[in-house]
């Protein structure tokens, strides 16, 4: 059972943005914003980790590159410490996920998913 702070329940659910309005405010009750920043590859997953366990992929639907989705972070126990894990779209309509990356999601104004990195400011 996914405990009451756990980051999918608590999250609003992401919408990918028309145009990019930049992300205000950061940390518990904080928006962010996650970046297809790769050349062609389809965004398909964001999961996080805060010890307890994976959570629910936060987003609504795919992410394709270019595009850029809003989230909220809600957690009631403000756990900033978060590992983070990407999913992309497979030749087959699977999901290939990246290696685990740590982030202070309560920094995270932007998070940026590219061909061969990933960041965050």
């Amino acid at each position: 059972m996914k405990s009451a702070y756990y980051l999918g329940a608590a999250m609003a659910a992401l919408m990918a943005l028309a145009g990019y309005a930049q992300a205000q405010g950061t940390g518990q009750e904080g928006v962010f914003a996650i970046h297809n920043d790769t050349e062609g590859n389809v965004l398909t997953g964001f999961y996080t980790n805060d010890g307890s366990g994976w959570s629910d992929n936060w987003l609504d639907g795919e992410l394709d590159p270019g595009e850029v989705a809003s989230a909220q972070f809600t957690a009631d126990t403000g756990f900033c410490d978060q590992t983070f894990q990407a999913g992309w779209l497979d030749q087959d309509g699977g999901e290939v996920l990246d290696e685990p990356i740590d982030i202070d999601i309560c920094e995270a104004s932007n998070v940026y998913l590219g061909d061969n990195e990933i960041f965050f400011d």
